[in-house]
């Protein structure tokens, strides 16, 4: 087929730079599976690109550079995933029924300790246990970034130093 004269960019393009982007992205990632999810990722950017009006002027060098920022990401997301993967990963062994009863009387103690609180205080911590930030939990009781910044941290303080103090230490 000759690509001097193919009518297509991306086509043209897949004929003549594939193999090349190929063998480099497999030299990059080591997995030639990746490697052409790689090959498949950057031709599919490229055929967006064209479709918007937006030919590289060198679709040789574009895609190799998208290639390789896309195996850089994708490594980037592997490491992460293999780092975290322990973090997420159930434990091999089941938790002892001592364990299991520590656990139940904390929870226990946390709910008696929550109950006792001022309900502006709970709705706090319970927001911050949620997710939300200052700003939001300020808002939302009706108070400054800097009080309400100042109220969790002493309502954290209470509440750990009372379900601490009842409460021996798990071993």
């Amino acid at each position: 087929m000759d690509t001097e004269h193919c009518e297509d960019p991306v086509t043209a393009a897949y004929v003549s730079c594939r193999p090349g982007l190929q063998r480099y992205l497999t030299s990059v990632t080591r997995d030639p599976w990746t490697a052409e999810d790689l090959v498949q990722e950057a031709f599919l950017r490229l055929t967006i690109e064209v479709a918007q009006g937006r030919i590289p002027d060198d679709p040789g060098a574009w895609l190799h550079r998208v290639g390789h920022n896309l195996a850089m990401s994708a490594g980037r997301r592997q490491s992460v995933a293999a780092r975290n993967h322990p973090v997420l990963e159930a434990p091999d062994d089941p938790a002892s029924p001592e364990q299991s009863v520590v656990e139940i009387e904390r929870r226990n103690e946390l709910q008696a300790v929550l109950v006792d609180l001022d309900p502006v205080h709970r709705q706090a911590l319970t927001l911050a246990a949620l997710g939300y930030g200052a700003a939001e939990i300020a808002r939302s009781i009706g108070r400054t970034d800097g009080a309400t910044r100042t109220m969790l941290c002493r309502v954290r303080a209470k509440v750990r130093a009372q379900v601490m103090g009842a409460l021996p230490a798990a071993s």
